[in-house]
């Protein structure tokens, strides 16, 4: 089959994980972007990346690559485009649009004027417009323009690709899916060894690592797909792929998920039976101070709340005995703890042997490992212990410290003040997220980077294809960053 161009969509600090991914799907020239990555492949390779991606927020299959500085511009090329290549007059369709340009003040008008030029070809064309359809079209347009470089591409995968469809109920902020599973990745966990969530809410990690354990593809549960309406689509193929379950293994450890809640128990014992996971996966009512020491090596990822309805007393306190609990219960083992707050990751009081920035949302944060380990952390590193690095992702940016470093040598406003004769000293308690007032002080924290706009956010499908069954910065003579293999 003909090999064509395609988009991976992703979230910030997730794209050489897809990327990854990519290349074990079969890929050709992979390239790491800003949240998205860029590949070639065949329509086989469409349908497997939406079916098989865990980190993937959507496919893009761009069709055409023009030059405009004006909304205007935008329409009289799009209206030259042939679109009975891609449409019938008689299908619904919908244009979503990204810009980044002076020269367009208003990307939902870049979108609208798409529209008008889709909808006047076929008037003249063939006396009939197409309808336009926001809830569910037949086909889903995208115009993406950076400065005046535009290009338009077919959205392959209509909702959201975190959207799997097993998930029936929520607690309150729910961990995205993609998410979820892109930190089990980057934890490099395999399923070749005991697994736990200790604070699991609607159970989103436990079953993300399920699916990985047992390598089920992460589109199994969904409805439909938007190429599934393209003019072109080849059902053979994808009932092929679709019933596929050759790759899948089987799962000799376990995965335990614990939350203090009962209700968040019983929804995600709910969301785990939809997805056919139940039988694999503990779900039990603790509370995790309670957590006793495991006996086997164990990996620990984890959500752990960010103060949004704690007091800040009661959030310290939470870290402080998550650090507690983690030294005392997971000798052996490894954790991994996701948070936007310097100030519980200082009360964890473990030192992290990494530290990936990631966006839950719109919020900038860390996911940080800690190895778990008897004695002191120079002797860890001297002995048999070693920090295995070679599943983390490359980072392009500089890390929190060299930050800090960088705007005190700028002398720009800082989440840290120099003082006479002394090194640094702690500024007022402070997160890694906007104020109340939406807007940041120059007394508080600033976010690890600038925050991005996130993805866009059933039981087991019916009708479907048969299957089988605040911290401190190092001080100013401290050792250098040491990430720098991970850049």
């Amino acid at each position: 089959m003909t090999e064509f161009e395609m988009i991976a969509k992703t979230f910030q600090g997730l794209e050489e994980v897809l990327a990854k991914e990519l290349k074990e799907l079969g890929a050709n020239e992979v390239a790491v972007g800003n949240r998205m990555v860029s590949f070639r492949g065949d329509k086989a390779l469409m349908y497997k990346a939406n079916f098989h991606l865990r980190t993937a927020i959507r496919i893009l299959v761009p069709f055409l690559h023009f030059r405009a500085k004006s909304a205007d511009e935008v329409y009289e090329i799009c209206r030259k485009v042939e679109w009975e290549k891609y449409m019938l007059p008689g299908n619904s369709f919908a244009v979503d649009s990204v810009v980044y340009s002076e020269d367009f003040r208003h990307s939902k008008f870049v979108a609208y004027r798409v529209k008008d030029a889709i909808a006047d070809y076929f008037r003249e064309k063939h006396g009939k417009r197409p309808n336009v359809s926001v809830a569910n079209p037949d086909l889903i347009f995208h115009i993406h323009i950076s400065h005046d470089d535009c290009s338009l591409s077919l959205d392959s995968s209509g909702e959201s690709l975190h959207k799997r469809g097993y998930r029936q109920e929520t607690m309150e902020a729910p961990l995205n899916e993609v998410l979820a599973a892109g930190m089990i990745l980057i934890s490099g966990w395999d399923g070749k060894s005991d697994f736990v969530d200790p604070m699991c809410g609607s159970g989103t990690i436990p079953i993300e690592a399920a699916l990985i354990a047992r390598n089920m593809a992460p589109g199994l549960f969904r409805s439909r797909f938007a190429f599934e309406k393209w003019k072109d689509f080849d059902r053979d193929l994808f009932e092929s792929i679709y019933n596929d379950d050759s790759g899948e293994r089987r799962f000799e450890f376990s995965i335990r998920g614990y939350d203090k809640d009962p209700k968040a128990i019983l929804t995600a014992r709910r969301n785990a039976k939809a997805a056919g996971l139940l039988d694999m996966i503990s779900f039990e009512v603790r509370d995790f101070k309670d957590f006793q020491p495991v006996n086997e090596r164990t990996v620990m990822i984890t959500n752990p709340p960010y103060g949004e309805r704690l007091s800040n007393e009661n959030l310290l306190g939470l870290y402080e005995m998550i650090g507690e609990r983690l030294k005392h219960c997971f000798v052996g083992g490894e954790g991994w703890i996701i948070s936007y707050r310097y100030e519980c990751f200082d009360k964890i009081g473990l030192k992290p042997s990494a530290k990936i920035p990631l966006f839950n949302g719109a919020l900038p944060c860390e996911l940080r490992k800690y190895e778990i380990f008897d004695g002191r952390y120079d002797s860890f590193k001297r002995g048999e212990g070693s920090l295995k690095k070679e599943n983390l992702p490359v980072r392009r940016g500089t890390t929190l410290r060299h930050k800090a470093r960088l705007a005190e040598k700028a002398g720009d406003d800082r989440p840290f003040k120099k003082t006479e004769g002394k090194s640094f000293r702690k500024t007022e308690d402070r997160p890694f997220r906007k104020s109340e007032d939406k807007s940041f002080r120059k007394s508080e924290g600033k976010p690890f980077r600038k925050a991005s706009e996130g993805g866009r956010q059933f039981g087991k499908t019916e009708g479907r294809f048969s299957r089988k069954e605040s911290g401190r910065p190092m001080p100013k003579k401290g050792p250098k960053s040491g990430n720098k293999k991970q850049q």
